[in-house]
């Protein structure tokens, strides 16, 4: 009884009985006053039909219907009696004392004997015995009396026998019914409800060695697709994308511990280096501004850490519009061209008419320019005329960017990875840069509802960004 289920259960078992104890006491009470109720009008319409016999005919007539319908099986109560309670016709024999004394309808159910019934007039003892004298106990019965205009007494009345075994069928078939409901819903609740909270108990199970750091343990699923194997599913899936991300952060934090290392040893050497061998304040100079070059390089880093977090957790400061998309990558790759020209890389462009979107100028400008800026950076030296083409377009509902190189490009297995933060996929680390740049350029199209997808530019590399446009434009 300490778990919510049984407590419930319990509760549920006990409503039901008590409604089913009312439901048998209230068709029981209504089935009694129904039958006394037509009893009442069948008594009523004899009795009418008695006394029109008598005004017809007299006493004679009316002792010769009454004994004629007397002798008809299953008949009523018929007596006529003089004025002193004497027994003058009829098919009853004995009568309680003090029924035909008063007019009207019976106060109450009164004992009778009809003709051959042998035994006293007295009520069956507590324990339903009886004796050799009382071979058949008194009937009950409910009765109309009349005083006729002779001042004879006329008794019209029904056994109750019939209503009383009625009432008791209906009473035994209602208990036998709702004890059947009952036993029924106490078994569904002992095997149902048991295999529930076995089921709940599993669950605990599965939840206690995931707290107990087991993160690879799952919710069971039976199998059943019931509301319990769909909380667990959605609580898999929860977990599953807790590992991925504990993951994540684990690999995150092996790369930065790495990338930035490495900057903040160069610091404090060449600021060691400085001050054991410089001599004039040029070499100072110098020393401060390569120190400041290469902090701006680690707040840059930070910046897009943080961007890319706010962006991944689906909030941030920035504002959306509608702008021309066309517009921002023309205006990105005029600014990469002389970068370009340095590289000896060919940087071509198609931008097919309007491209218009709801989003951020600086953000997806942003992305654009670390997709280029990796393009280029990778294309040259690898390919005899290095090239980089960009391509915007309208596919549909949505925008596409194509950014495409022939350079290296990246293997099939490493392209989901290349995605990642601060992964980079030379391993000597050593080319500049700190592997954030697609990072950030995925969050940002996320954070624009679009995606970022790699390809193959046969040979090179092909990043597919894509963005939905904003309605209602062509």
């Amino acid at each position: 009884m300490k778990t919510t289920a049984a407590r419930l259960s319990a509760l549920y078992l006990l409503l039901f009985g008590v409604c089913a104890i009312g439901l048998v006491v209230y068709m029981t009470s209504v089935s009694v006053r129904i039958l006394a109720a037509q009893t009442q009008e069948t008594i009523n319409e004899e009795s009418m039909s008695l006394v029109r016999a008598y005004e017809r005919g007299g006493l004679p007539f009316l002792v010769r219907v009454v004994e004629q319908r007397a002798r008809q099986p299953g008949a009523n109560l018929y007596l006529i009696a003089d004025p002193n309670g004497r027994i003058l016709s009829g098919n009853v024999e004995n009568l309680e004392p003090g029924v035909l004394d008063t007019l009207g309808w019976t106060p109450r159910p009164f004992l009778y004997k009809r003709y051959g019934e042998r035994g006293p007039l007295q009520a069956p003892a507590e324990d339903g015995s009886t004796t050799a004298a009382d071979t058949t106990p008194p009937h009950a019965a409910m009765a109309l009396v009349l005083r006729l205009p002779n001042q004879l007494i006329l008794l019209v009345g029904r056994d109750l026998g019939e209503p009383e075994r009625f009432r008791r069928v209906v009473q035994r078939a209602l208990i036998l019914a709702l004890g059947t409901m009952g036993l029924g819903a106490f078994l569904i609740w002992y095997f149902v409800g048991r295999t529930a909270l076995r089921r709940i108990d599993s669950v605990s199970e599965a939840s206690r060695r995931i707290m107990g750091g087991d993160l690879s343990g799952r919710l069971p699923v039976t199998g059943a697709s019931d509301e319990f194997d769909r909380l667990s599913e959605n609580l898999n899936a929860m977990l599953a994308r807790i590992a991925v991300l504990n993951e994540g952060l684990k690999q995150v934090s092996d790369n930065i511990a790495h990338d930035l290392k490495t900057p903040l040893t160069r610091l404090r050497s060449r600021a060691e280096t400085t001050l054991s061998s410089a001599r004039d304040e040029g070499d100072y100079r110098a020393a401060l501004e390569a120190t400041i070059a290469e902090s701006d390089q680690l707040i840059r880093t930070f910046n897009a850490i943080l961007m890319i977090s706010r962006l991944e957790a689906g909030y941030s400061a920035e504002q959306t519009e509608t702008l021309d998309l066309a517009a921002v990558v023309a205006d990105v790759v005029e600014l990469y061209e002389p970068l370009a020209e340095d590289h000896g890389v060919a940087l071509e462009t198609r931008i097919d008419g309007r491209l218009v979107v709801n989003g951020n100028r600086e953000l997806l400008a942003q992305a654009l320019s670390n997709v280029i800026d990796n393009a280029i950076k990778y294309c040259a030296g690898h390919a005899e005329t290095p090239l980089v083409r960009v391509t915007a377009t309208r596919a549909g509902g949505n925008v596409q960017i194509e950014i495409s190189d022939n350079g290296p490009g990246i293997e099939p297995a490493d392209r989901a990875r290349a995605t990642e933060r601060f992964v980079r996929l030379e391993k000597s680390r050593s080319q500049p840069g700190s592997g954030l740049g697609l990072s950030l350029a995925k969050a940002v199209l996320g954070f624009h509802r679009g995606s970022l997808e790699l390809g193959d530019a046969e040979p090179g590399l092909k990043v597919i960004m894509t963005i939905p446009a904003r309605q209602g434009t062509a």
